[in-house]
């Protein structure tokens, strides 16, 4: 190659840039996403996301620390997705009870769906140890007093029990994986956890 193209090369030629440790850390984000998605959580290690990612380890271990560390943010991303979700729908809903519990049926699957098969592989991961277990917990507490408090409203002098919002979680993360999984459509799912949300508040009515 003559002189010419060489220092053609050396003019043309541009230096990848340096992510900021935030656009390193969505990277990283992203591609664990990713790797759930297409091998399973079992192959989400951090050796294996920064061989992924196409960085040094330390790099990694520097972000997440550990690898529940590491699952318990994306669970985290997933629960701060779904609830803001939520929180926008509702402000824009009417104020019937109708239109509040089909906004949180309809929220909660389309945030599932829209995350994909990947999401019921995280929380599955999260039984595996009692520090992501409470990671979980925290959340579905946080969620279950969101819609106590969006639906409280309805009940006049009643009170909605903690054992009817678990049985209502229960039955939103069961429609949502099923229709993730294509058991049931995305319709049937949002219908069924519409019906179940407004019986909830019937017999929580004085």
């Amino acid at each position: 190659m003559s002189s010419v193209d060489n220092r053609h090369n050396s003019t043309t030629a541009r230096p990848r840039r340096r992510l900021s440790r935030e656009e390193r850390h969505r990277q990283l984000l992203d591609v664990s996403w990713r790797l759930i998605r297409e091998e399973g959580t079992d192959a989400l290690t951090l050796g294996r996301l920064a061989e992924q990612a196409g960085v040094a380890k330390p790099i990694v271990y520097d972000h997440f620390g550990t690898r529940p560390g590491l699952l318990a943010e994306l669970y985290r991303e997933f629960d701060d997705r779904q609830t803001a979700l939520m929180n926008t729908a509702l402000r824009e809903s009417g104020q019937a009870l109708s239109d509040k519990a089909k906004v949180m049926a309809t929220s909660y699957i389309d945030c599932v769906l829209t995350q994909g098969r990947e999401i019921p592989d995280v929380i599955a991961a999260l039984a595996s140890s009692p520090e992501l277990e409470k990671v979980k917990h925290e959340c579905q507490v946080v969620f279950m007093n969101q819609c106590r408090s969006v639906l409280t409203p309805f009940v006049g002098a009643g009170t909605i029990a903690s054992a009817s919002l678990w049985a209502m979680l229960g039955a939103a993360e069961t429609l949502s994986y099923a229709a993730a999984t294509g058991e049931i459509t995305a319709t049937q799912a949002e219908s069924e956890l519409f019906e179940i949300i407004l019986g909830m508040v019937s017999r929580s009515t004085c």
